[in-house]
């Protein structure tokens, strides 16, 4: 795997690294180098070195440094002289670009590679408001479309997500780079009779990808007459397990449901540190496991499964307790 070292004047380097993790989990071989205001070029270039040697891979490393021209980035350009043929540097690190990265290290093993793809999510992260504020795009060559795009077929369902934020930087970058979706679907009746909540998921959407609110009743009709979507990957997103539960015996063709975050909320127990639940949620999870649906318990593609049998029983039990108590 490549090994990326992120590094900075300040603590910008450890500050964008826990922002990456609270998005697509913690990674392997990534470090974070800072230059303190106390320290000069030896002090960055020691630290510089340590990290290249922790890393399991040290022939492909990739460095996303914070300003071009800077102590940080000087040093480490000076390292990158003696293997300019497998190393590569990207100054003006933001997050989409460290995320995008994280992404790609699971498909490239080329930190030149990796270097080359990042930029172009980099510069399409910096977004302004109000909108014609936005300098002009540049035109494009035209993306080829797949083979059956926009010929009658069925929706691909790539994921479906209970997740009370909806869509938010963990399903619009680490979820949507793993399924690569081309709509997101959010699937409740509150958010589609909400137009600023409805408005900020569109405008939340990673771009290349189409973002929609739909009511259930309606996501259930299009799911039964889905011919007019061929080429369509849909990653479907639940505000609550009983959404979920009512378009899947709706006739939503679910096989397995991705578990990522239930805020917790008077009356709730929490089991584990995002999942929180009353009854009622715990009688709808056994009415999708007896409907045949399994349950993906997993805040990020990169995190380890949770067992949701496990997971009930403990809220269940705590249940039980608050009422006894």
């Amino acid at each position: 795997m490549v090994g990326i070292i992120i590094a900075s004047h300040g603590e910008f380097a450890n500050g964008i690294l826990q922002s990456g993790s609270m998005i697509f989990g913690e990674q392997k071989d990534v470090k974070a180098v800072t230059l303190k205001p106390s320290e000069g070029p030896d002090d960055i270039k020691g630290k510089l070195e340590e990290a290249v040697a922790s890393f399991e891979n040290q022939d492909e490393v990739l460095f996303l440094v914070d300003l071009w021209g800077g102590t940080p980035f000087n040093q480490v350009n000076n390292l990158f002289e003696a293997h300019k043929d497998k190393w590569a540097i990207v100054a003006g690190l933001n997050l989409p670009m460290l995320i995008e990265a994280y992404a790609s290290r699971m498909s490239m093993d080329s930190a030149r590679d990796i270097a080359a793809h990042i930029i172009e999510t980099g510069v399409e992260g910096i977004k302004v408001r109000p909108e014609e504020l936005q300098p002009a795009e540049k035109s494009a060559p035209a993306v080829a479309q797949p083979s059956n795009a926009g010929t009658p077929g069925k929706f691909e369902y790539v994921l479906a997500r209970i997740d009370s934020r909806l869509l938010h930087g963990q399903v619009a970058t680490a979820w949507t780079k793993t399924t690569n979706p081309t709509r997101i679907i959010v699937v409740s009746d509150n958010v589609a009779h909400d137009d600023l909540r409805k408005s900020m998921i569109q405008q939340a959407a990673p771009s290349g990808v189409k973002a929609h609110v739909v009511p259930i009743d309606q996501m259930i009709k299009l799911a039964k007459d889905d011919k007019h979507f061929g080429g369509q990957r849909a990653l479907l997103l639940f505000e609550t397990p009983q959404d979920a539960l009512r378009a899947i015996e709706g006739g939503v063709p679910l096989k397995t449901v991705n578990v990522g975050s239930m805020s917790h909320s008077v009356g709730k127990v929490q089991p584990n540190t995002v999942l929180a639940f009353d009854q009622d949620d715990i009688d709808t999870f056994k009415k999708l496991e007896k409907d045949g649906v399994s349950f993906d318990v997993r805040k990020v593609p990169t995190d380890s499964k949770g067992d949701m049998d496990a997971i009930l029983r403990k809220a269940q039990e705590e249940l039980n307790k608050q009422k006894n108590a």
